[in-house]
């Protein structure tokens, strides 16, 4: 079975140097903020492995909200680069191909933060600067690049077979279209091996037992932390300004370039250690639960992300959100809220300036303008952003898989014809 890897990497930008890096950036882009598979400094196309990357310029436009709502936390924070990608098998293989294909350019990109020089260890430089992701979730765990390119040719080859056949019913349009897959080669799926299968069910385990070891110390912590926590949830502000006309025409022109767009997004948390180790336990129990029940399709009831990750910035002060979702950013928005509001108030609530909740989990997103204000004051621009399968959509890779599926279980009847509908 194939494993995806997700990578961040981030470091602070040379002082003056953001418009001097964001012109170089745009010399690897076709359209504003997608990526020129072959561009000449990461020619990310040539890296079969990778499904999304992105570089985007951490700059936090929610910053100044510390001066009004949180003197305990730092006025400024550093001007960040991030590279980050989705990609399959081993962290250290892809760093590997990714370093061996792109290494000048790399060196160029990175040279703009402030520690990288000229003799610089690129490998290890970007090791360094690795920063452990609090969360991640796949759509579909185990569904790797070459998977997915092979069975968008078999849908492709089986579509034009049918087009071409129009006329006949489906019993005898059976044969050609098995003979016209019969020529698109596949690469046979492995399933886990039992180790990793072992270190699975470990994993999975590991919430259950640490809820069995503590729960002594959660029934006495229960009423404390109840009564914190609502009394914090009362009076914490809201801070959800009006969207600036300029800045929204500035990131819709990133967007809507292709069935898929991204989303980056950074804030600070509210201070207080009870919402930093509040924050750290949810989003470690989002990644379980991307890790071991939701990983066929589904974020909850929704089917539209592709990929996305929490990254902790500044020892723990903000949290950085990167995602790659189907749709618009308004339907993305409100499927979210529609589906699984209870969901967002889980892994954003903690931040600065969120919208009020109740018992951490009512409330919030359900107050729809103040949320979307909230959203749309901390979305950043993505620089630059490559896909590796333009015009796929989470809907189309399923699919995909399940016409594949047809071939090998040969349908009859009523299968058989709802598989044709399919192609």
């Amino acid at each position: 079975m194939v494993r995806q890897g997700h990578l961040c990497i981030a470091a602070p930008i040379r002082h003056g140097r953001r418009a001097e890096l964001e012109g170089l950036l745009a010399t690897m882009t076709l359209r504003p903020g997608i990526a020129d598979p072959g561009n000449p400094l990461v020619p990310f196309g040539q890296l079969r492995r990778i499904h999304v990357a992105r570089f985007v310029i951490l700059d936090d436009p929610s910053l100044p909200d510390r001066i009004a709502l949180a003197e305990s936390l730092p006025v400024g924070e550093p001007l960040r680069l991030a590279f980050i990608a989705d990609f399959d098998g081993a962290e250290s293989d892809f760093l590997d191909a990714l370093t061996a294909l792109a290494a000048p350019g790399l060196r160029r990109i990175f040279a703009f933060c402030i520690d990288f020089e000229e003799g610089t260890d690129l490998a290890d430089w970007m090791r360094r600067h690795r920063l452990r992701t609090a969360a991640s979730y796949v759509n579909w765990r185990g569904r790797g690049t070459r998977q997915i390119a092979e069975e968008a040719q078999l849908h492709q080859a089986l579509r034009a077979a049918r087009l071409a056949h129009g006329d006949l019913p489906p019993e005898a349009l059976w044969p050609v279209l098995a003979e016209a897959a019969g020529r698109i080669p596949l690469t046979p799926l492995r399933g886990p091996r039992l180790a990793e299968r072992l270190a699975e069910l470990a994993h999975f385990l590991l919430l259950p037992l640490l809820v069995l070891l503590l729960l002594p110390v959660f029934v006495i912590a229960a009423v404390p932390f109840a009564l914190a926590l609502r009394r914090r949830e009362r009076s914490d502000p809201v801070l959800a300004p009006v969207p600036d006309r300029a800045r929204n025409r500035q990131l819709s022109a990133l967007e809507d370039h292709d069935v898929t767009n991204q989303y980056s997004a950074i804030g600070s948390l509210k201070p207080g250690l009870l919402r930093r180790w509040l924050t750290i336990a949810i989003l470690w129990a989002i990644g379980w639960g991307a890790r071991h029940i939701y990983r066929k399709g589904r974020l909850a009831r929704v089917n539209t992300i592709h990929f996305a990750s929490w990254t902790f910035l500044d020892e723990g002060r903000r949290v950085y959100f990167a995602s790659n979702y189907d749709g618009s950013r308004e339907a993305y928005n409100d499927d979210f809220i529609n589906k699984v509001a209870f969901g967002l108030n889980l892994s954003f609530s903690n931040g600065l300036g969120y919208p009020r909740t109740d018992w951490l989990i009512l409330g919030g997103a359900r107050r729809e303008q103040d949320f979307k204000r909230y959203l749309f004051h901390h979305q950043i621009p993505t620089q630059v952003w490559y896909k590796a399968f333009p015009g796929l959509s989470n809907y189309d890779m399923a699919r995909n898989a399940r016409i594949r599926a047809g071939i090998a279980a040969r349908p009859r009847g009523a299968a058989l014809r709802r598989w044709i509908a399919e192609i």
